[in-house]
């Protein structure tokens, strides 16, 4: 609803553009986000302790002139394992988002946990006036910043080529998006988000065509029928108070197959210890 009326309101700005950033990204007609190529991969790293036997180390990857951090995390294994990146929502740390890579670890699975950009804090306002004067806007930066530390988790020499997606509230976001786009990626795991729903604005009632076509572009939404035969995994609280259920649950309604939806009890926003085995269950299917 809200950006139902963002779209109308914008149309009193008149602004008509089709952009494009000579470093090869496009948003379609139908708001699609997409990237021409990808950058070569450039990382440092730094071994770090804990109180564990899995490798952990402090990555830091170029991505988009940024320097984006991660933790990686790869258990002990005689053979390589496949890999996941991690999202963490708005707010969230790579350090502070310590349970899930440590869950996939036990599972077996390796993982790189990033620092987002703006710690996933997001501004659809400013990023529409980039849109609209043709620079990249930030979420779009975001989400190329997920496909990045893919390739980056990948070169691992322990790691297998198979990597997926998990992205919690806001990254759950970007990991459905970056899932989609990027066709390497096996699977996206979403916990505690949904979509905006811009698919039920009626686009004859829209003011601004460019506008809506940004809103759509940061829309999971959009994005669902891209991931097939791919597969996609929700996991929700039935009472989350930040993401309401209903919102999670309209975005799994309109995904085709593959895909599986776990309604958990409780309010918990986030990851949740009672999502563990459907989680391992549903990576093995991903991978497999």
């Amino acid at each position: 609803m809200v950006l139902g009326v963002l779209l109308i309101v914008a149309g009193f700005l008149g602004i008509d553009l089709n952009p494009e950033d000579d470093d090869g990204w496009t948003v379609s007609d139908e708001g699609i986000l997409s990237y021409a190529r990808m950058e070569e991969i450039q990382y440092s790293y730094e071994e770090l302790s804990g109180n564990t036997t899995d490798t952990l180390k402090l990555i830091t990857f170029e991505s988009r002139g940024a320097q984006i951090e991660g933790i990686l995390r790869i258990p002990q294994s005689d053979t390589r394992v496949p890999g996941v990146v991690v999202l963490p929502g708005a707010g969230v740390t790579k350090e502070m988002q310590n349970r899930v890579p440590e869950a996939l670890a036990e599972m077996g699975y390796a993982s790189l946990t990033i620092d987002q950009r703006n710690l996933g804090g997001i501004n659809p306002e400013s990023d529409l006036e980039l849109f609209k004067k043709g620079e990249e806007p930030v979420e779009y930066l975001m989400v190329y910043d997920a496909m990045m530390a893919a390739d980056v988790l990948q070169d691992q020499t322990r790691v297998e080529d198979n990597i997926a997606m998990l992205g919690l509230s806001n990254g759950g976001r970007f990991a459905i998006i970056a899932t989609a786009i990027d066709p390497d990626i096996k699977g996206v795991i979403a916990i505690s988000t949904g979509g905006y729903d811009t698919d039920s604005i009626d686009r004859n009632m829209v003011a601004d065509e460019t506008a809506y076509r940004f809103y759509r572009s940061i829309d999971p939404d959009n994005y669902l029928d891209m991931i097939p035969p791919r597969r996609l995994v929700m996991f929700h609280s039935v009472n989350d108070s930040i993401v309401p259920y209903e919102m999670a649950h309209k975005t799994f309604s309109k995904a085709e197959e593959p895909k599986a939806f776990y309604g958990l009890t409780g309010d918990t926003h986030g990851y949740s210890h009672a999502a563990e085995g459907y989680l391992e269950k549903e990576l093995d299917l991903i991978f497999n």
